[in-house]
């Protein structure tokens, strides 16, 4: 069914159909049929998530492995079609960089953006530079091929550092570093991929230098842009269904991409960017927005990860396993090392933290989904490159990612004991000009034993409704808050960000939280 009619590498999107499309036509049988398959693997792509938080593996693997088990190798399906793996591949890296963009707290990384920006540029160059040699005077490969490889494999992955990272305990600063890097170095990644598949190396480095400086800055520019002003527009539009909400804030991250695209600028800058204002702008109903950005994300990850799978011929990796290997121990041990160094030592950034995102540096699909670019470009032995690069991610993510939390905990790094954050959702109430913030009590949240009248809520804003255990009473002030509890606030639009920059600092700090301050109005202009 999937069986493509031409070789992968002709780089023509247009005349790489599957086979069939003109021998059979479309039918509800045949719908049916896809919808089979594409049901039991996403079943058994969702149940393979649980063995992979067991395991500290990043699912990434699981699904690749679906996809080979599957294949030509495994059950039979074919599929070579290099042009279309990497179109569907742009579209899910577009909807991952979505999702990481939409969670990451601006507070967090703000401290990290200059560090995280020198990384994913400078830093980037390093990597490339170093891995690049290996390739060459390691494996053999040509100037090109290797420059290509270097390029590929020298940019973190989003999904992977998301997925991971996010189950281990690490300091604000460094997630804030990593969370910002794996954002930022997809977007010169893709443009030296890019250039070295179309003209090989480079003969005037500056030429290239500029031409990545001014895609970044279109793209950052297009991107926050269109972030602020869709943010301005759902704060004061009040849709007829909460549901809309998520549909529109992810419509506004592809718009910034496809935009970024268009303007010659670097869409996947633009994306992250645009997600990374929405996500931190308090719009309304921002946990369903999340969810379902989440659950989009996850969609994006099973089917990129899966079609990469098929498009890989497990017979053929073998006589690749060991360039792959020296090559990826000279990127994890030397050039992940030295790109680290050379780009965070201007910060006065500490040895065990540089150490630490030295290991951190995760690869995942994006360096395979970029490996499809010379094939699509029929770059002589693109076929090895990308071979040589599959094995390389799979090997290292085996042994970087379950490794990740005794790193952390070796180098002392680890943070067990930080307080989870309040889940905090806001419904515009248009007519009365104020807001309705259901808040949630995580598990180890300290607000957990404060009284309602220890939350010193900004005036204009007021618990109104504790839910407990499928029981809902109004409080008093004397009531003690718990674990597990959900409560209506209601906040006038003058005080709305005052009031759920309380909570969240209650949710850190407990009930002392912002008590060095001074008084709640203190507290409410310093944030």
């Amino acid at each position: 069914m999937l069986e493509s009619e031409t070789n992968s590498r002709s780089g023509n999107p247009s005349t790489a159909r599957p086979l069939g499309w003109k021998d059979r036509a479309l039918s509800v049988e045949h719908l049916n049929e896809v919808l089979l398959v594409s049901a039991l693997v996403l079943l058994v792509a969702v149940a393979a998530v649980r063995v992979s938080s067991r395991s500290g593996l990043p699912s990434l693997l699981l699904y690749l492995g679906i996809g080979v088990a599957i294949g030509q190798d495994g059950i039979g399906v074919q599929f070579n079609d290099a042009a279309l793996t990497q179109v569907l591949g742009y579209a899910a890296l577009v909807v991952i960089l979505a999702e990481g963009g939409l969670g990451t707290k601006w507070e967090e990384i703000k401290p990290a953006v200059p560090a995280a920006a020198v990384l994913s540029t400078a830093g980037v160059a390093v990597s490339v530079a170093v891995t690049a040699a290996a390739a060459h005077f390691l494996v053999g490969l040509d100037w090109r091929q290797a420059l290509i490889i270097g390029a590929v494999v020298s940019s973190t992955d989003a999904a992977a550092v998301f997925s991971v990272l996010r189950k281990v305990p690490l300091p604000a600063r460094l997630n804030g570093v990593l969370e910002a890097e794996s954002g930022f170095n997809d977007a010169p990644v893709v443009i030296l991929v890019v250039a070295f598949s179309t003209a090989g190396p480079v003969e005037h480095w500056y030429v290239l230098l500029g031409e990545i400086a001014l895609e970044l800055a279109i793209g950052a520019a297009v991107g926050i842009t269109i972030g602020k002003l869709g943010a301005l527009a759902l704060k004061h539009v009040a849709l007829p269904a909460s549901g809309l909400y998520p549909i529109a804030v992810m419509a506004l991250a592809v718009l910034a991409y496809a935009g970024g695209a268009l303007a010659h600028g670097s869409g996947f800058l633009a994306v992250y960017l645009a997600a990374l204002v929405l996500g931190n702008a308090a719009l309304p109903h921002r946990p369903a927005t999340r969810g379902f950005a989440e659950g989009v994300a996850w969609l994006a990850q099973i089917g990129m990860f899966v079609l990469l799978g098929l498009l890989v011929n497990p017979r053929e990796l073998s006589p690749d396993l060991l360039p792959a290997v020296l090559i990826g121990a000279v990127l994890t041990l030397v050039a992940r090392p030295l790109s680290v160094i050379a780009s965070l030592t201007p910060f006065r950034t500490h040895w065990r933290e540089q150490a630490l995102l030295s290991w951190a540096g995760l690869r995942g699909a994006v360096p395979i989904v970029l490996a499809t670019i010379p094939m699509v470009h029929q770059v002589a032995d693109s076929h090895r490159v990308f071979n040589i690069v599959f094995v390389l991610v799979i090997v290292f993510t085996l042994v970087q990612g379950p490794t990740l939390p005794w790193v952390a905990g070796r180098l002392r790094l680890g943070t067990p004991g930080a307080a989870a954050d309040l889940g905090i959702e806001s419904a515009p109430l248009e007519r009365l000009r104020g807001h309705l913030l259901s808040v949630s009590i995580p598990e180890r949240s300290r607000m957990h034993g404060v009284e309602v009248s220890e939350l010193r809520l900004p005036p204009g804003a007021a618990v109104t409704l504790v839910v407990r255990e499928d029981r809902s009473f109004v409080p008093s002030p004397s009531t003690v808050l718990r674990r597990g509890d959900e409560l209506l606030v209601v906040a006038t639009d003058q005080v709305l960000d005052a009031a759920e920059r309380r909570l969240r600092a209650v949710g850190r700090g407990g009930k002392l939280a912002g008590w060095l301050e001074g008084r709640p109005s203190a507290a409410r202009h310093h944030p």
